[in-house]
C-alpha cells in the first residue's frame, strides 16, 4: 500500500468514526430528552393521582355524615383509611418508579370503582329514606286530619250532650213573690211581714225525667246575706255548695205543674230589695226580687 492510499483510508475512518460519534451523541441526546420528558409525564400523572387519592378520602367523610347506618358508616372509615394509606404510598413514591406508579395507578382504578359503588349504595339509602319521610308527612297529615276530626266530633257530640243536658232541665216562669202579714194580707211593710210566699209554675217538659225533684229556694237580704234557720244545711252548686232558705220535694209528671213554697219569718227584716232565686238539679230555674219598706 502505497502512502497516498494509507492517507485516504485513514481520513475514511475519521470521517466514519466522527459520523458514528456524531450519531451516537444525537441518539444519547434524544434518549435524554425522551426520559426527561416520561420523567414528567409520570410527575405530572403522579399528582393526578395524588389528588384523586386525596378527593376520596375527603369523600368517604362527606358521605359519613350523610348516613345513619353504623355498619355502613364503618365500611366508610375503613375505606377512608385504606385510601389514605395508599396516598402516603403514593407521596413516598418517587415519579421515576413507574413499577410502583403503576400499581398505584390500577389500586386507583379499585378505589374509583368502590366509591362509585358507595356512591350508588347510598343513593338508593337516600331515595328510600326520602320514601319514608314523605309516607310519614302523608301519615302525619292523616293523623292530624283524623285527629281534628275527631276534635270537631268531640266538640259537636259535647254541644249536642250540652242541649239534651239543657233540654231536659226544668224551667219556671209566672215568678209571684208576697209578703204576708199575719192575717195572710199581702203588705209591703217589714215590720208586718210574718211569712213570704213563692209562687211560680214548673214548664212542661217532655224530654226531663219524670219523678221526684227537689227545689231549693234562696232569699237573699239586702246586705247580700241568706235568709236560713240552719246555715249548715246547703246543696250542690256548679263546683261549688250553697246554702238555701227553702227546700221542697215534688213529684214532676213532665207536665205544667204550679209551685208554692213558703217562708215562715222568725227573724228581724230589714227594709230593702230582697232576691228570690230557685234552683232545681243543680240549675237555677227562676229569680224575683221583692223590695220591703
Amino acid at each position: 500500500m502505497n502512502k497516498k492510499k494509507a492517507i485516504i483510508l485513514v481520513t475514511i475512518c475519521a470521517i466514519l468514526l466522527t459520523a458514528i460519534i456524531l450519531a451516537l451523541t444525537i441518539s444519547l441526546s434524544k434518549a435524554r430528552k425522551e426520559n426527561k420528558e416520561m420523567t414528567q409525564l409520570f410527575q405530572i400523572e403522579k399528582e393526578e393521582m395524588e389528588n384523586e387519592y386525596s378527593t376520596f378520602a375527603t369523600q368517604y367523610d362527606e358521605m359519613r355524615l350523610l348516613i345513619s347506618n353504623d355498619s355502613l358508616q364503618v365500611q366508610l372509615e375503613r375505606e377512608k383509611e385504606k385510601t389514605q394509606r395508599l396516598l402516603e404510598e403514593l407521596q413516598n413514591t418517587k415519579a421515576t418508579d413507574a413499577a410502583e406508579i403503576t400499581r398505584l395507578k390500577k389500586e386507583l382504578a379499585t378505589v374509583r370503582k368502590v366509591m362509585r359503588s358507595y356512591v350508588a349504595q347510598i343513593d338508593s339509602l337516600n331515595q328510600a329514606n326520602e320514601k319514608l319521610h314523605t309516607e310519614n308527612r302523608k301519615v302525619r297529615q292523616q293523623y292530624t286530619a283524623a285527629t281534628q276530626q275527631i276534635s270537631a266530633l268531640q266538640e259537636e257530640t259535647k254541644n249536642l250532650t250540652d242541649k239534651v243536658t239543657r233540654a231536659s232541665q226544668l224551667d219556671a216562669t209566672g215568678f209571684v213573690v208576697n209578703a204576708k202579714n199575719k192575717r195572710g194580707k199581702a203588705t209591703t211593710k217589714v215590720k208586718e211581714v210574718t211569712q213570704i210566699a213563692i209562687s211560680f209554675t214548673v214548664v212542661k217538659n217532655i224530654t226531663a225525667s219524670t219523678g221526684e225533684k227537689t227545689l231549693y229556694a234562696r232569699i237573699m237580704r239586702p246586705n247580700g246575706t241568706t235568709l236560713t234557720k240552719d246555715a249548715s244545711k246547703t246543696f250542690p252548686y256548679e263546683n261549688t255548695r250553697l246554702d238555701y232558705s227553702i227546700r221542697k220535694v215534688i213529684e214532676y209528671t213532665g207536665e205544667e205543674q204550679p209551685v208554692t213554697i213558703y217562708w215562715d219569718v222568725e227573724e228581724f227584716l230589714d227594709a230593702g230589695t230582697y232576691e228570690v232565686y230557685v234552683f232545681a238539679d243543680g240549675v237555677m230555674i227562676g229569680s224575683k226580687s221583692f223590695t220591703l219598706s
